[in-house]
Parts: C-alpha cells; sequence; structure tokens
C-alpha cells in the first residue's frame, strides 16, 4: 500500500486541477463546449508525469518499468475517478440544467445523454491515462542499449 500512497496523492492534486478547470469555465459559461475538454488531457499528463518523474527520484534504486507504469496508471485512474464522481454530483445536483444544455447542443434525447455522459467521461480519462502513461514510460525507462555496447565493446 505504501507504493501506491505517492500517485493516489497526485492523482488527488491531478482532479483538483481537473475540477477547478471545470469550474472556471463554468464561471464564463464555456464549459458546455466540449472542446475545452481537450485540455483535460494536458492537466491529466502533466500529473502522471509529474508522479512518475518524482517516483523515479525517490526511488532510484528500485524504480524500474513496472513501477513507473503502475505509478502513471494509479495517478491518472484516481484523478479520473474523482473527476467523474465530481462531474456526475454537478450536473445532478449543483447544476441541474448543465446536461440538458449539453445534449441540445448534440442529440435530442435527453434522457438516454446522462449515461452515456458519465460513461464517455470516464473512458476518455482512462483511455487518457493509459495512452500517456505509455508514452511518458518511454522517457523514463532504462535504456539497455549503452549497457549491451559497452559490454560487447573491447
Amino acid at each position: 500500500m505504501k507504493q501506491f500512497a505517492q500517485p493516489i496523492r497526485f492523482g488527488i492534486a491531478t482532479s483538483g486541477c481537473l475540477i477547478a478547470y471545470f469550474l472556471i469555465l463554468s464561471l464564463f459559461n464555456l464549459h458546455t463546449n466540449i472542446f475545452y475538454s481537450l485540455f483535460n488531457g494536458v492537466i491529466t499528463g502533466f500529473g502522471i508525469y509529474e508522479a512518475i518523474k518524482y517516483f523515479k527520484l525517490t526511488n532510484p534504486d528500485s524504480f524500474d518499468y513496472g513501477k513507473g507504469f503502475t505509478a502513471g496508471l494509479v495517478t491518472g485512474f484516481i484523478a479520473t475517478l474523482v473527476f467523474t464522481i465530481f462531474f456526475a454530483l454537478y450536473s445532478t445536483e449543483i447544476n441541474g440544467a448543465f446536461l440538458q444544455e449539453l445534449s441540445s447542443a448534440w442529440f435530442n434525447d435527453y434522457k438516454s445523454f446522462e449515461g452515456i455522459v458519465f460513461f464517455t467521461v470516464a473512458i476518455m480519462g482512462f483511455a487518457t491515462s493509459l495512452v500517456l502513461t505509455l508514452s511518458f514510460m518511454q522517457l523514463f525507462k532504462t535504456s539497455r542499449n549503452l549497457k549491451r555496447k559497452l559490454v560487447n565493446q573491447p
């Protein structure tokens, strides 16, 4: 459980940034434009990158691809879960007209739209977390090519 404490903290911090960004958009009534959600990937990516980097800095001897990958995934999945829960609470309890405004621009059937939105928010977050973690681990993994060249040289 100790190995998950730091990625969970980064995940909660990342979700806080996602929630703050969403609330700032709602102040300017831009939260119904789904194209602004593309910046969520940047926020999530920064959180995952920092989590992996910090994990590698604090555990340089035991860091490997699997541990870094786990740190990134846990960070992204926690951020996605917390943000999806916030999004569901916001759209059903805080601003009940939000989903209706969102659906009027994209769909005609509001009742079936609600479940699709929550599912889409979660799946987009999980997919973004997986792809970004795989991408960032290419930067943080140790290369074995240098070791092979040094061993094979006379």
